[in-house]
């Protein structure tokens, strides 16, 4: 397929649906509150700063949003190992209980006979072989003692350990806790932002805001095949690959929810890892993990299935789905869509089943 071609399906494509807008810009300061008759001297901003500006608050968010991601992860991964080491403290202190029984049976045993043990009386007898078989009896008896009290000892400090552990354990759980309500907290309020200025608008303005996102998408698309960053177009899915884009694709219309993982919405990671693990294969819940910890691939080298990872702090993933296009949960208030692969400003590639 040449360029031209590709340029013209990729075109077709992003002209055709609403998606996240291009690269985030930085937000312009905040406009002070206006002062009695000061109004008048305020100039009005441009629906492009005020697009850039809601952009800008999305892309906050998104940040937020992957760190919210990962204490979520970290909390789960923390709370089962609580409880397994809970497990553990109880087995312990049961196991520690019965050893003590026995240690006590024994230590009673021998009060009975006058502080000997059974097993020395048998060598204390006359008989030779009663005497030889004692004597046997006590070395057994001895070392089941002396065995008896390392285990006991040994559990002890299991338990403690086990208890320090999970001590340990709440404590970082509780740290994660606290993070994920302040990282909640600064979602709500980037996202409550951004649809106050969107509501502020009148409907011919929200139309129009629309229609430069995708003008936005369309310029950065175009100018993105036109370097020939992507040199191949119709590389061909892993078997993996394929049933990924499959359950993708079978989302789209679906809408963005921040932390969401489906069936009903999804966010960006929250899609692609569910569609590969639909396909068989656990990936990373975050954007930014499943970037750090993936296999990369070269951007000319893509096929469908692989994930594409957005912006410099790798907030943004979309999975490709080959002919220079993408499918990803775009952000709040957008629904799962395709868009072109170069829509956005590309950080890298990455393969799960590389």
């Amino acid at each position: 397929m040449n360029r031209r071609r590709r340029v013209i399906i990729a075109i077709t494509a992003v002209c055709a649906l609403t998606v996240l807008a291009a690269p985030a810009h930085a937000a312009p300061a905040p406009t002070p509150a206006p002062t009695p008759g000061a109004a008048a001297q305020q100039p009005k901003r441009s629906l492009e700063e005020v697009r850039a500006e809601i952009e800008a608050l999305y892309r906050q968010a998104a940040s937020a949003t992957d760190a919210y991601n990962l204490a979520e992860e970290q909390a789960k991964k923390q709370s089962a190992e609580i409880v397994k080491l809970s497990q553990k403290i109880v087995d312990g202190q049961a196991r520690i209980d019965e050893l003590k029984r026995r240690a006590g049976a024994a230590a009673r045993a021998q009060y009975r006979n006058g502080g000997i043990p059974e097993e020395a009386k048998f060598a204390l007898a006359d008989d030779p072989q009663v005497f030889l078989e004692g004597a046997n009896r006590l070395a057994q008896g001895q070392k089941a003692t002396r065995d008896l009290l390392a285990e006991l000892q040994q559990r002890q400090e299991d338990l403690e350990t086990y208890t320090r552990d999970a001590s340990a354990e709440y404590t970082r759980l509780e740290a994660n806790r606290t993070r994920q309500a302040r990282t909640k907290k600064l979602i709500t309020e980037k996202i409550a932002a951004a649809e106050k200025l969107e509501s502020q608008l009148e409907a011919a303005e929200r139309e129009r805001l629309r229609r430069l996102e995708r003008q936005a998408q369309l310029d950065a698309q175009t100018k993105w095949l036109a370097s020939g960053a992507l040199k191949e177009t119709n590389r061909s899915a892993s078997e993996q690959g394929r049933a990924a884009v499959e359950f993708a694709m079978a989302q789209v219309g679906k809408p963005y929810v921040w932390g969401a993982e489906g069936p009903d919405s999804y966010d960006c990671s929250g899609l692609t890892q569910r569609a590969w693990g639909a396909a068989g294969r656990g990936i990373p819940r975050t954007s930014q993990e499943q970037w750090r910890l993936l296999p990369r691939v070269a951007v000319q080298d893509m096929r469908p299935g692989d994930l594409i990872i957005y912006f410099g702090d790798a907030s943004h993933v979309a999975m490709y789905i080959g002919d220079g296009a993408m499918v990803h949960a775009p952000r709040p208030g957008r629904h799962i869509t395709v868009a072109g692969a170069g829509s956005l400003p590309i950080l890298g590639v990455v393969r799960p089943d590389k």
